[in-house]
């Protein structure tokens, strides 16, 4: 019963963003497809995560999963992905580690006819067949208008991701689009922006630590990640800044939802993965099984248009952390404020 309610979700989940046609010849409906899943690493709590619940999809979906972990590193991972295509799979899903370094691997797999999916992190001018992830111009402009709504004027700075990841770039296009008429006025003073070489280099650390020396009066830090608004704030910390600067970080990890309950974080992204792991598991069964499945609308990789499949985040303030982690079950209650004083 349970696999049957499945299905009948996600082929609801599905209607009115795609129109299927045949690719090649169309596998039964009774096929079991193999899915390779290439991620970059499982350091950061979300991926662990998408993994589990993306998996879990697959399985109601009479899916198998291989799944290769790459530990932040793009060699590690190409090797990877033609181990997996050696081995046997009907659809690659892959979390890259870098934009520009798996492009010829993700041609080759294309090449032997095997569909390729884009999950969250876009691959540059490899024209796979789906990129599927949230809208990270919306991430940064969700950020932007959170911060100007608490602090219109005065020293920002931007820690971005990192700079081999494609979502880095468009969170911060997403900054700029909100914040550049407001540093072009004058109200606000963009201090910095540090773009590190990963999502949870020492680096960030270390500049921050030299920006301060130089500059203490900052109101304002926008973060690529959770990760790292946690680095700065723990910088700010040792420098009895703490509450002076407003931080703001994305992924709505545990840790950070905590630290917007204690105060110490102004505010993070809320990402559903669940509807982002459920749509990508259905798409890629159907995908493994020869349907074409053109999206809604597409993003330029570099080079070419590829399908696109966005879904919408959410900012995650102290006002509305119980309706939206809490209440979506992310996470508990308990969790979220283990560190706040109770009254």
């Amino acid at each position: 019963m349970k696999r049957i309610v499945l299905c009948v979700s996600l082929s609801l989940l599905l209607v009115g963003v795609f129109a299927s046609c045949g690719k090649n010849a169309k596998k039964s409906d009774t096929y079991k497809p193999v899915i390779g899943l290439s991620l970059d690493s499982l350091v950061v709590e979300r991926w662990r995560r998408d993994v589990d619940s993306f998996t879990r999809a697959a399985s109601d979906l009479d899916a198998t999963v291989k799944l290769r972990v790459a530990n932040q590193d793009a060699d590690t991972q190409i090797a990877q992905i033609k181990s997996l295509v050696d081995s046997g799979i009907d659809v690659l899903v892959v979390i890259p580690n870098h934009a520009d370094k798996l492009t010829e691997v993700c041609r080759m797999v294309s090449r032997k006819h095997i569909p390729v999916i884009s999950y969250d992190r876009l691959v540059n001018r490899a024209n796979v067949d789906l990129y599927i992830s949230f809208d990270n111009d919306r991430v940064g402009s969700l950020m932007a208008n959170a911060a100007l709504s608490a602090q219109a004027t005065g020293n920002y700075v931007i820690i971005n991701g990192a700079i081999t990841d494609n979502n880095a770039y468009m969170i911060n296009r997403g900054f700029h689009q909100v914040l550049d008429p407001f540093i072009a006025s004058g109200k606000i003073n963009l201090v910095k922006e540090i773009w590190p070489s990963d999502w949870i280099s020492d680096e960030v650390k270390t500049r921050f630590e030299q920006l301060l020396s130089e500059e203490k009066n900052i109101d304002v830090v926008l973060c690529g990640n959770d990760m790292l608004a946690e680095t700065v704030i723990g910088v700010l910390s040792e420098n009895r800044m703490l509450g002076k600067t407003l931080v703001l970080g994305q992924d709505a990890e545990l840790s950070a939802c905590q630290r917007v309950a204690e105060g110490s974080q102004y505010a993070t992204i809320y990402k559903p993965i669940e509807n982002l792991s459920l749509k990508a598991a259905a798409l890629a069964v159907m995908l493994a099984k020869g349907e074409k499945l053109p999206a809604a609308s597409t993003i330029y990789d570099g080079f070419y248009d590829v399908p696109y499949v966005k879904l919408e985040p959410i900012l995650v303030t102290k006002e509305n952390l119980e309706a939206t982690v809490i209440q979506d079950g992310f996470h508990t209650r308990e969790d979220v404020f283990r560190n706040v004083p109770r009254r």
